[in-house]
């Protein structure tokens, strides 16, 4: 069963409320023109429910974490987003650690990060695929099969076995190092105990967080549900590959693009930055960090050549939101006059992003032909804010935060990056013009 199954109508509805700055269509006047032509635009992403996520194994062979071994992972994480992992009780039939969904929290009321002993936020649950032994060396691996949902163990389980808490047996640390990144360290702190374990390879996840609510707020099980996605290996044999090619599979990009600026000019080259300078302080910095494209819109109109500047909300929600399920990505559609000789270039925000922007390369294209221009859109680097993950960053406008500043040229951003491997431009944003 798919854990991500039936969140998708609320998801959608949580993601409205994003934070771009709503803007109605908007066109300078000129005189009519015979040619008429429709740019269309599509955010076409398969967009992904967890921003990051990954394993962590101990060193020995096999790779399970002994008592008084500790691991670590290192994450990104903006505020409202929590971290969550499963490790299995490895003298178990079937028991694992984990934090209570949605997981552990990295930022206080305050939004500020939080560190040090978290271990209080780690339990012990029962996978319920197996009758539970007394815990110990001795448990006879698999077991006898059950059909139980997830389960909570609040100091007994089902066949009356005793188990300390959770928080005695794992001591969970968190560091803050800075720019959203935090450093998880799990501790087996089980030893000499009457609970002693060793604990197995485990999987972690971080949801992206849309509107304020986690896309994903459940990403390795429900209490109270059936187990499912490969849990049962890591919790009765401690085999972590199985869920993780789960996780991984929900773990990618999820990004609205903001209200859509198109711009009909003839003569000049594009209007709207140069490749290599530094942003113009004309309001592209706006679009690029906030979706507000209404500041460089009112610059572009009384620029010489620039003929029509258009803004292009989504129907309803404004942000062109990405294929979120069965449903289809935001689309916009404007109908332009032009002639021959003009030249047509749009800009969008990565919406989770501190201040990058879809962009129309180089000198735009001609606005008189019909054709899939998606191929003529690249994705750049505005330079005025410190770049972080992509959704999952604490300075980023559409998170709540306040950017950084910097000042540096305007540039493509890599793809890989330092940060994430974005899916290809024509994979996100389809932009097409048809002669009418």
């Amino acid at each position: 069963m798919n854990l991500l199954q039936n969140k998708w109508n609320w998801l959608i509805l949580a993601i409205l409320p994003l934070t771009f700055t709503a803007c109605k269509k908007d066109a300078a006047t000129t005189p009519a023109l015979n040619n008429k032509t429709t740019i269309s635009v599509e955010n076409v992403l398969n967009s992904s429910s967890l921003v990051e996520s990954g394993t962590f194994q101990g060193t020995g062979t096999p790779p399970v974490i002994l008592p008084g071994q500790s691991v670590s992972f290192r994450f990104s994480a903006s505020i409202g987003q929590a971290v969550t992992f499963a490790s299995m009780y490895g003298w178990s039939n079937d028991l694992f650690f984990a934090p209570a969904n949605p997981g552990i929290a990295l930022y206080d009321q305050n939004k500020k990060p939080i560190e040090g002993d978290v271990s209080s936020q780690i339990k012990l649950w029962d996978n319920g695929t197996r009758i539970n032994q007394k815990p110990g060396s001795a448990v006879n691996h698999p077991g006898t099969a059950e059909n139980n949902p997830v389960t909570e163990v609040n100091g007994t389980d089902a066949q009356g076995n005793t188990y300390l808490p959770a928080s005695s047996l794992v001591k969970a640390t968190l560091k803050y190092e800075g720019d959203s990144y935090f450093t998880l360290t799990l501790l087996n702190t089980s030893g000499g105990t009457t609970n002693e374990t060793p604990l197995s390879p485990g999987v972690w996840a971080i949801s992206y967080i849309a509107g304020g609510k986690l896309l994903n707020p459940a990403p390795i099980f429900t209490s109270g549900q059936p187990t499912a996605n490969g849990l049962t290996q890591i919790a009765e044999a401690g085999n972590n590959a199985p869920l993780y090619t789960y996780i991984k599979s929900n773990t990618g990009i999820f990004t609205p693009l903001s209200p859509i600026l198109v711009v009909v000019y003839n003569g000049i080259e594009n209007p709207i930055y140069n490749l290599g300078e530094k942003d113009r302080n004309e309001g592209l910095k706006d679009l690029a960090q906030q979706g507000n494209a209404a500041i460089l819109a009112a610059t572009l109109k009384g620029k010489p050549g620039v003929k029509n500047v258009y803004i292009l909300p989504a129907p309803g929600s404004n942000i062109l939101l990405p294929v979120i399920g069965n449903q289809a990505g935001g689309s916009v559609s404007q109908e332009l006059s032009v002639t021959k000789g003009d030249r047509i270039a749009i800009a969008t925000m990565y919406g989770f992003s501190n201040d990058w922007f879809f962009a129309s390369a180089g000198n735009g294209v001609d606005a008189t032909q019909t054709a899939d221009i998606s191929s003529s859109i690249k994705l750049y680097d505005n330079g005025t804010a410190i770049d972080q993950f992509p959704g999952a960053g604490n300075s980023q406008f559409n998170l709540g935060g306040a950017t950084a500043s910097q000042s540096n040229p305007i540039a493509e951003v890599p793809n890989p990056n330092p940060f994430t491997t974005l899916p290809s431009i024509n994979n996100i944003i389809k932009v097409k013009i048809n002669v009418n």
